[in-house]
C-alpha cells in the first residue's frame, strides 16, 4: 500500500470512529468541527477505498455495517495510544491547557458546578470546558468524556476516583404548604402527605429513615410507602414542585441547600437521617489510565477545594 493511501486512510478512519461514537452524521461532524457533506465525503471515499459498505444510512441515524464495525475495532487502541501520546506531550509544556469534556447531573451542574467552574477557567485560561449535563450514567471512554462527577457509593472498578466531598438527602417542603397540611413529626406521618419523590423503575415508592437515637446502638430501619401527585428524574424539578407548593420533596442536599438558606424552604423531619436514594459522597470519576492530563488533574483539585464540607444547610429547628 503506498504512502498516499495510507496518510488518506489515518485521517479517514479516524472520522468513521467518531461517526461511530456519535451514532449520526450531524453528531460526529459537530465533534469534529467540520460540514455533515465534508463527514459524508469522507466516509464515501473510505468506502470506495475498501471496496465494501461500512455504512448502514438510515433516516435518523447510522449503523456500521460488520466491515464498517470491524474497521472501528481494530484501529481504537492505536487511536488511543496516538491520543495519550500526544497529550503526554502536551503535559510537558507544564500549563494545562485543551479541550476537557466534562459531564454531571443536570441539577448539581446547574446549581453548584457552573459557579465554580467561572474561577477555574479564569485560572486556567488555556483550558477549555465541554460540559455535558445529564442524569444517565455516560460510558466516559466511549463517548469520548475526560471526567464524570457523580454522587454514588460505588465506583467501578475500573476507573479512578476522586472524593470530593459528602452528601446526604433532606426531606424539604415550602412553608405555605406545611401551613395548609401540618409538618410531620414522624416518618409515619408521611402517609397523610403528598410526598413528590424520584422514581425507580420497578420499584414501589419508598422512603426508608434511621431514628435519631442510632448513636446509642444499631436501631431498626424504617421504611414508609409514599406517594404523592409528582415524581420526577431530576431533583432540581422535585425542589421547584416543593417550592411551589405542591408537597414534600426528598432531594440531595445541593438541590436543597439555596431554599433552605432564604427560607422559602423548611427542613422536614430533620433529626431523622434518611438512607438513599441519593448517595453518600461525591466523586470525581474517570477511566483508569497511566496518564491523567494536567487540566483534569488541576480540575480535581480545583473541585477538592472549593467543594471541601459538602453543602452547608441550616440546623434543623
Amino acid at each position: 500500500m503506498d504512502d498516499q493511501i495510507i496518510h488518506t486512510l489515518w485521517g479517514h478512519l479516524h472520522w468513521l470512529g467518531v461517526l461511530a461514537q456519535q451514532g449520526s452524521y450531524t453528531a460526529a461532524a459537530t465533534r469534529l468541527g467540520v460540514s455533515k457533506a465534508a463527514m459524508s465525503q469522507r466516509i464515501s471515499e473510505l468506502e470506495k477505498l475498501a471496496g465494501v459498505p461500512l455504512v448502514q444510512r438510515t433516516t435518523r441515524s447510522v449503523r456500521l455495517t460488520e466491515a464498517g464495525q470491524r474497521l472501528v475495532d481494530d484501529t481504537r487502541a492505536p487511536f488511543d495510544a496516538i491520543a495519550h501520546s500526544f497529550a503526554s506531550v502536551r503535559d510537558l509544556a507544564g500549563t494545562p491547557r485543551g479541550l476537557l469534556r466534562l459531564t454531571a447531573p443536570v441539577a448539581l451542574a446547574r446549581q453548584q458546578l457552573v459557579p465554580r467552574l467561572a474561577t477555574f477557567l479564569q485560572q486556567y485560561p488555556e483550558v477549555r470546558l465541554e460540559l455535558d449535563m445529564s442524569d444517565r450514567m455516560a460510558s466516559l471512554a466511549m463517548e469520548g468524556l475526560d471526567l464524570a462527577i457523580r454522587h454514588s457509593d460505588h465506583v467501578p472498578e475500573t476507573h479512578v476516583a476522586w472524593n470530593l466531598c459528602p452528601t446526604r438527602s433532606v426531606l424539604v417542603a415550602s412553608p405555605d404548604y406545611l401551613a395548609r397540611r401540618g409538618t410531620p413529626t414522624h416518618p409515619l406521618a408521611l402517609r397523610e402527605h403528598d410526598c413528590l419523590h424520584y422514581p425507580r423503575r420497578g420499584d414501589t415508592p419508598t422512603w426508608t429513615f434511621e431514628p435519631p437515637d442510632t448513636a446509642a446502638g444499631p436501631t431498626e430501619r424504617l421504611t414508609i410507602p409514599v406517594a404523592g401527585p409528582l415524581a420526577a428524574n431530576n431533583s432540581e424539578a422535585l425542589r421547584d414542585a416543593a417550592l411551589a407548593g405542591m408537597g414534600i420533596a426528598l432531594l440531595p442536599d445541593f438541590s436543597a441547600q439555596a431554599g433552605l438558606g432564604s427560607g422559602h424552604l423548611v427542613q422536614v423531619l430533620g433529626h431523622w437521617a434518611n438512607v438513599g436514594p441519593f448517595a453518600r459522597q461525591l466523586y470525581a470519576i474517570r477511566p483508569y489510565s497511566a496518564h491523567v492530563p494536567r487540566a483534569v488533574s488541576a480540575l480535581v483539585t480545583h473541585l477538592r477545594e472549593t467543594l471541601a464540607g459538602g453543602f452547608a444547610l441550616p440546623t434543623p429547628a
